[in-house]
């Protein structure tokens, strides 16, 4: 499974790759996760290729390793694997996941995340639509990410959800905080500026917890620094965002653009607490208004105030939203969706066997093919 964003660095994508890494190897399969890492592995079945270069991609900045070391870096680890099949997770954002499809060197299923709209996707349509024809199967993460994708490169896919570790977050129940929680990116498109102007029209005694950082950071904290009620987390590993989902009161995501699911409300929802969250077609592919999470409109500090004050002194709305969102995230189970992809990478597999699709060395790389492994492997063996 190769992921292009760098492995140590908080990101939706990453933590997909991870968690889907871990449950198929919790079921027996020999899994390894190539990807960039600033830092030591995540994990023991992770392969580091190098360190990552903060990158501006759809709207936001991205851990990329886009250089030719972390390219000679996969090749190598790809060979010296010798993969059955490929799992490519974004494949066309350059680097390490780009680096796999070109090479092809097993059955190749792709996995396309992103959402909303892509300036290297405009610009290099024609070029990344002839890559794409690589991929034997392709699935996108909902119908927005499909939309962005065939688009631009054309091609069918299959939708599968993404998945949640439900084991990490059901938790047993214990007190909860007057706080409310907020983890991802600061950037524009995550609406955290949104939630801190909400701060000021609620009680005294409510909390925020903000946790991540980014590009807004600084800036944020010099407007709203003043608000003693605002603690900022930085960074936190998943152990942590579990505990805080445990204890807070209410989840929030103000996003205003750009999400493609909704992982992290899912998460919210698993760890037993009430989601509030923007109406965005992302978030509208796992949330419902008023049955599992109470939805507001973009960018609307006001709208986003009274939902929040709404759920935090109505205990019964509390519940209702709680119960709700713990029995629809149960059906976004880790280990159901490894299932759908085993049945996927079986057949992609059976597409090899019954020359459906071609591995073949790419013409600048032809010189070494007698050293790449798998082919050499599959030469070999009689019929």
């Amino acid at each position: 499974m190769v992921s292009p964003y760098s492995l140590t660095v908080p990101g939706g994508v990453q933590q997909q790759v991870l968690g889907l890494a871990r449950s198929l190897r919790a079921k027996g399969h020999e899994v390894r996760v190539l990807g960039p890492c600033d830092g030591p592995p995540p994990d023991p079945f992770v392969t580091p290729l190098g360190n990552s270069l903060p990158t501006a991609i759809n709207g936001s900045i991205a851990p990329l390793a886009p250089d030719v070391s972390a390219t000679l870096r996969t090749i190598r680890a790809l060979n010296d694997e010798a993969f059955d099949v490929l799992h490519l997770h974004e494949p066309l954002v350059p680097g390490p996941a780009l680096t796999s499809l070109f090479v092809k060197m097993a059955p190749t299923v792709a996995t396309f995340h992103s959402a909303g709209e892509s300036a290297a996707y405009r610009t290099f349509a024609r070029q990344l639509s002839r890559l794409a024809n690589r991929i034997d199967i392709r699935v996108a993460v909902s119908p927005d990410a499909v939309e962005l994708a065939a688009r631009y490169v054309g091609g069918e896919y299959e939708i599968l959800f993404n998945g949640i570790e439900l084991d990490r977050l059901c938790r047993p129940a214990g007190a909860r905080e007057r706080a409310i929680f907020f983890v991802g990116r600061h950037e524009p498109r995550k609406g955290l500026g949104v939630l801190l102007e909400a701060m000021s029209l609620l009680p005294d005694d409510v909390r925020l917890w903000v946790a991540s950082d980014g590009p807004e950071t600084a800036e944020l904290k010099l407007r709203f620094g003043h608000d003693r009620r605002v603690e900022w987390l930085g960074r936190i590993n998943d152990e942590d965002k579990f505990d805080r989902l445990a204890r807070a009161a209410v989840f929030c995501a103000p996003s205003l653009r750009g999400e493609s699911f909704g992982v992290v409300l899912l998460e919210a929802m698993a760890a037993g607490t009430p989601v509030v969250a923007s109406r965005i077609d992302g978030y509208l592919n796992v949330a419902t208004d008023g049955v599992n999470a109470a939805l507001t409109e973009p960018g609307d500090a006001v709208a986003l105030a009274s939902t929040l004050a709404k759920v935090l002194v109505d205990p019964r709305l509390s519940r209702r939203l709680c119960e709700a969102g713990l029995e629809h995230a149960r059906s976004y189970a880790m280990d159901e969706l490894a299932d759908r992809y085993v049945e996927i990478y079986e057949r992609a597999l059976s597409m090899e066997a019954d020359h459906l699709t071609t591995i073949s060395v790419p013409r600048m790389l032809r010189r070494f093919e007698g050293r790449f492994l798998r082919r050499s492997v599959a030469l070999r063996e009689p019929g």
